[in-house]
């Protein structure tokens, strides 16, 4: 463990008190170094040499007057010799210095005055030698104390991560692998992280390799293997002649280095990879990215497979925050204002979060269990502060915060060892606070195995054998996601179904539903709060209403706050984006609800109280709109176009289709436009052979075009799926030949940066195919409403998403779509003029697609009044009173929703 600041303080007063009078660099520096670096308890042999051979800049040799590789350059002068100087002499070392070699802080001094260049941070210091203990805690970093800070990813994270991703995989090309290559991997990320914080003698990990390592590696494996066995072993019980250095090295204990591996053979490459990992300060790495580390080093499919997004930090606090931290933090911030009886309420305040049980029941990696153990060690070490403030420091006061406190299930092995190893990386780093902060010490080693972490599947293990529910105070987590159609294994399937209560529809569940119906029914009589992030489709379209209506009426759960859909992104190695959104609930009603909106799904959201939640993420009643085959008002209705199911053999492009017109004039007439939504949209030109009315004596003449239908007859009949099978019989049709003679075409997907739903009208010239929603024989009045803001408010809540995208819907968006009713004849014939000058002005672009046309920072001024004035009709046709915004139209539809389906 570090020295306490206290006791640091009172050896740099001492220190300074005795070098007062000092003046020649040549007679006294040397002397003076050893005795500085004993203020902060370092034996300065240990780490850091005299007089280190180097080549300038210029090309002469010069001699570093104290040299921490990776850490810390320092060049003494004389007292009263130029500093500036000194800074310069220090940096024209640099250039013969190897990158792991280069170090963060450069200290210049000539006994009396102290320059401190910090070059992470780009900062200078300076004080004098009668200052240093006011000025101390700048050069806590000797001692192994960092000035943490918790942005999204210091830079050195991902660097970090990235190194050992590289190492991992020139392990794995050179044969080393599986289990033992996880293991072997891990314990090299604990020995980094403790060589630089304390756990270990400092640098004593990467000297060892350093100095007692060939250049050529051929040794490494070897010593490494040593150092693991050296570090499983009791001081007591090691052999007596045990090289001195390897016993230097302290007893772990907590199982990691106990299993034996095969020795891993290095090269030169390798060994210098692992050199330069040493050359970071991973005092300043956040065990929560260890997720992402090892996110770089699995295999892609192997990822995929298990969702393994690494999280970032400010991501976990969206849901910690929320759950549980904002409200520790408010009752925290009432006490200290309490005059009378403080240090009782204070302990009290500290034995209740000391007492608090937290479960993750897809802990992966352990990100989440890792930060809220950190945040809850820093209330408690402001708590230990407050105390001390008050009263003075007091004997009965300790750390009790403890990673005990703490649950998980992981599915797989190695992401389990790696959340057990990361909590008690964390645990060090907030001891270490805890010393720095309050002097109060807390030993890290030997490590306990207190945690529980069970490595088993969470949809098939009972919970309660992990811990028993009236223990749990919060369930929190990033459950795995796969949609109901990727989800290939029939194993993930039935688990599903074996949690679903109901007969049908879990086949149409997300994964991550599983852990929304266990958690429901694991909080039962409890008082449990819960949070989990989520694929945002279990808020959107057909699954709301088959698992929220479970949810919601048979275990009564309530919805305390939500994130609606934002991007869950971070920089890791091999990086995955995903849409999510985060769902707060429990059993009982919560007065203070909030809902946290995201303008743009990359950037930060704007908090909204509110008195309800609704599934769909909206302050409305818990009203859920489920699949219907009619729409639930008189309107005409939609269905999709044609598909093909023919492998792109009645398809054509224009080049394509110029070709085969040359070869074959006769198919001429038999070639017609085809058009999905990216046609619509982009004015794509995509063709196709449409034989509907063509006569065999036809076809017998078209030879190019025959040899399309046999590659499309044997490709139907070679299908799994029996309809598919049955078309085998006409090969030369579509699937379906919807051709009306006219139709408002709507695309199945639109950006949901677009502010409206970009239908358009279309004749029977063009074959509409399955990427379309068609409605035939449609009136102007239709096109105005569905290109209203109304209709895409209601769409972007109700509907499905593809990533972020709108997905249109007939079942669930179109059918369940409250349109107005009564509307005066008058009102509706000023809908229609409105609706026709809305493509009169698409119209004035006849060379822009509508992609370009409705950008959102292309959109004609033009085609935006067109539609402000069609939407202020459309509006008026619901109320007479103006929306204060989308929140407030949604509020009225499912109003009338609920008011149609009465």
């Amino acid at each position: 463990m570090p020295l306490s600041w206290n006791e640091i303080r009172e050896r740099a007063v001492e220190f300074s008190r005795e070098w007062k009078s000092a003046k020649r660099e040549n007679a006294e520096s040397q002397t003076f170094w050893n005795e500085f670096f004993k203020v902060f308890g370092i034996s300065r042999r240990r780490i850091a040499t005299f007089e280190e051979p180097v080549k300038k800049l210029s090309g002469k040799h010069g001699f570093i007057d104290l040299f921490w590789k990776g850490v810390l350059l320092v060049e003494h002068k004389s007292r009263g010799k130029n500093l500036d100087k000194a800074y310069s002499q220090a940096l024209e070392y640099f250039d013969s210095l190897k990158e792991y070699e280069l170090p963060k802080f450069v200290l210049v001094s000539d006994f009396e005055n102290f320059r401190l260049h910090d070059l992470d941070e780009n900062k200078e210091y300076e004080f004098k030698l009668s200052e240093l203990e006011e000025n101390i805690h700048l050069l806590g970093f000797i001692a192994g104390y960092t000035q943490k800070t918790h942005r999204d990813e210091v830079p050195v994270n991902i660097v970090a991560a990235e190194k050992m991703g590289k190492l991992h995989d020139d392990l794995l090309n050179a044969g080393f692998q599986g289990h033992e290559l996880e293991v072997f991997l891990m314990r090299l990320l604990f020995c980094l992280f403790s060589d630089d914080t304390g756990l270990f003698e400092k640098n004593i990990f990467a000297d060892y390799l350093r100095d007692n390592t060939k250049e050529d590696g051929s040794d490494l494996g070897e010593r490494l293997a040593s150092i693991f066995q050296t570090l499983d072993k009791e001081v007591d019980k090691r052999q007596q002649n045990i090289d001195v250095l390897l016993n230097e090295f302290p007893y772990v204990n907590g199982s990691l280095f106990k299993e034996r591996l095969e020795t891993v053979h290095f090269n030169s490459k390798q060994r210098e990879t692992l050199l330069e990992c040493t050359g970071f300060n991973w005092s300043s790495i956040s065990p929560a990215i260890f997720g992402s580390m090892f996110q770089s080093a699995m295999d892609p499919s192997k990822r995929r497979e298990l969702s393994a997004h690494y999280t970032s930090e400010s991501n976990i606090l969206k849901v910690i925050n929320s759950l549980f931290l904002d409200e520790l933090e408010t009752e925290f911030a009432q006490i200290k204002l309490i005059k009378s009886g403080k240090i009782k309420h204070l302990k009290n305040f500290q034995l209740k979060i000391a007492n608090l049980k937290f479960f993750d029941p897809a802990c992966g990696c352990g990100s989440f269990l890792i930060m809220t153990y950190r945040e809850l060690r820093k209330l408690e070490i402001n708590i230990l502060l407050e105390a001390q403030k008050t009263r003075g420091f007091e004997d009965d006061m300790s750390s009790i915060v403890s990673i005990g406190q703490f649950y998980g299930i992981e599915k797989e092995e190695f992401p389990a060892k790696i959340a057990e190893t990361a909590l008690w990386l964390t645990d060090h780093q907030m001891n270490n606070e805890l010393s720095k902060v309050c002097s109060i010490q807390r030993s890290s080693l030997p490590l306990n195995r207190t945690m529980s972490i069970k490595h088993d599947n969470a949809l098939t293990v009972e919970w309660e054998s992990i811990i028993p529910k009236n223990e749990v105070n919060f369930i929190f987590g990033n459950p795995p996601f796969k949609g109901a159609g990727d989800r290939q294994k029939s194993q993930q399937r039935t688990e599903i179904k074996n949690i679903y209560p109901g007969k049908t529809g879990a086949g149409k569940l997300n994964y991550v539903a599983g852990w929304f119906l266990l958690a429901s029914q694991y909080i039962q009589g409890t008082n449990i709060k819960v949070a989990f992030v989520a694929i945002n489709s279990v808020t959107k379209g057909e699954q709301v209403g088959i698992l929220w209506n479970t949810l919601l009426n048979l275990y009564n759960i309530k919805i305390n706050f939500a994130h609606r859909s934002f991007k869950w992104k971070n920089e890791a190695r091999k990086n995955a984006g995903v849409h999510v959104v985060i769902i707060g609930f429990s059993l009982n009603h919560c007065s203070n609800k909030f809902i946290f909106d995201y303008p743009d799904p990359s950037g930060l959201p704007q908090k909204i109280k509110v008195k309800k939640i609704s599934p769909y993420l909206i302050e409305s009643n818990n009203t859920l709109i489920i699949s219907r085959t009619a729409p639930i008002c008189p309107v005409p209705t939609i269905r999709k176009g044609n598909q093909p199911t023919d492998g792109g053999n009645l398809i054509f492009s224009d080049k394509e289709k110029i070709e085969i017109i040359i070869n074959e004039p006769n198919v001429k007439p038999y070639i017609k436009r085809l058009m999905g939504s990216e046609e619509l949209l982009h004015d794509v030109k995509l063709w196709c052979l449409w034989l509907v009315d063509a006569s065999p004596k036809e076809l017998k003449s078209l030879k190019i075009v025959q040899k399309r239908l046999k590659i499309v007859k044997a490709l139907r009949e070679s299908s799994s799926d029996k309809a598919t099978i049955k078309r085998a019989a006409t090969p030369g049709l579509f699937r379906e030949q919807n051709n009306p003679a006219s139709y408002l075409a709507i695309p199945t997907t639109t950006s949901e940066k677009r502010k409206y739903l970009t239908v358009k009208f279309l004749n029977g010239t063009i074959i509409p195919n399955n990427n379309l929603f068609i409605m035939p024989n449609a009136e102007w009045w239709h096109f105005g409403i569905i290109s209203s803001t109304m209709k895409r408010v209601w769409t972007e809540h109700v509907c499905g998403r593809t990533d972020n995208r709108n997905r249109y819907s007939k079942n669930i968006g179109f059918n369940n779509f409250p349109w107005p009713e009564n509307v005066a004849a008058k009102l509706k014939e000023e809908v229609e003029k409105a609706a026709k000058e809305v493509c009169k002005t698409r119209s004035n672009y006849p060379n822009d697609s509508l992609a370009d046309l409705y950008n959102p920072v292309l959109m004609p001024k033009k085609l935006v009044d067109a539609h402000r004035e069609l939407d202020k009709l459309v509006e008026k046709c619901y109320q007479k009173s103006t929306f204060k915004d989308d929140f407030d139209r949604l509020e009225l539809l499912f109003e009338l929703y609920e008011e149609y389906t009465k």
